[in-house]
């Protein structure tokens, strides 16, 4: 049995960071962002949803450093408050799609036969619908809120993720640990925690990483299709959504939630590339 306890596998995940400039560097994009998140209060001193018509569409400027928006709110107060809502959305929505998909593509791979033919077709005909339609009809029915957002993409995403995680998980039923645990008469749940998840949790981890540089961006495309965040929430996709038809006036005020939001994908993408390079995952072979 190759049970592998949580600190060796952070001790194994901090390693591949300091050896993985890729991965390095995508994950202080990534901790800028959320360091400043979470400091918004003390960075600026405006209140990103207060409007001052006195003040509307003004340039950069000592007072307003970004500018404001057609409403007098300030650019870079909304831009470093949007940062939680964009992040927290996402995290939640991520972890539950990688939970979720991890349970269930771990279970398919381990039981197999009928199981496994069934679920192959409801995925298929899962993926068969376009992400954003599919979530466009969803919030559409439900309403929208971020609890329904982050329903919506976990079942948007979690086919793709069931996909990636049972490709590994076939690599590790056959396995001598995982015949003796059968045949000690082991649970599937004991199997899937004690001897398969903790032997594929290089593959989690890449899917995870790059499977939030995916949500930030849908949901910033909802928002900015006015399925997302509500006005006058604080969000990238809202911001670039309201003040478009500005752009040619006071171009922050669209261009400085693009760059925010950008930046925090592409150090997503970099710290999955690097950690996917670094563990010689390939997800493209695992999906298959």
């Amino acid at each position: 049995m190759t049970t592998l306890t949580l600190a060796p596998v952070a001790g194994r995940a901090w390693r591949t960071l300091r050896t993985s400039r890729t991965a390095l560097i995508g994950l202080a994009i990534v901790t800028v962002h959320v360091l400043i998140a979470l400091l918004a209060p003390v960075l600026t001193s405006y209140d990103p949803i207060a409007n001052d018509s006195s003040e509307a569409l003004l340039g950069p400027s000592w007072s307003h450093w970004a500018g404001t928006d057609q409403y007098g709110r300030d650019v870079l107060a909304r831009v470093l408050y949007g940062g939680r809502y964009a992040l927290g959305v996402s995290v939640a929505a991520t972890l539950l799609t990688v939970a979720l998909g991890m349970v269930v593509g771990c279970a398919a791979a381990l039981r197999g036969g009928w199981f496994d033919d069934v679920l192959g077709r409801v995925l298929d005909a899962i993926l068969s619908v376009p992400s954003i339609l599919a979530l466009l009809v969803i919030v559409t029915a439900l309403g929208t809120g971020p609890s329904v957002i982050v329903l919506a993409i976990a079942v948007v995403y979690v086919p793709q993720v069931v996909r990636v995680v049972r490709g590994a998980a076939l690599a590790v039923v056959p396995a001598d640990y995982v015949t003796a645990a059968r045949a000690r008469g082991e649970g599937t749940w004991a199997i899937l925690r004690r001897e398969i998840l903790p032997n594929i949790t290089d593959v989690v981890c890449v899917e995870f990483a790059m499977r939030a540089s995916w949500v930030v961006l849908l949901i910033s495309s909802l928002s900015f299709l006015g399925f997302g965040a509500d006005p006058p929430t604080p969000d990238w996709g809202l911001m670039v959504a309201e003040n478009r038809t500005a752009i040619t006036v006071v171009p922050m005020a669209s261009l400085a939630p693009i760059i925010a939001l950008a930046t925090l994908v592409v150090g997503l993408n970099l710290a999955a590339d690097g950690l996917s390079k670094a563990w010689g995952v390939d997800r493209i072979r695992e999906g298959n």
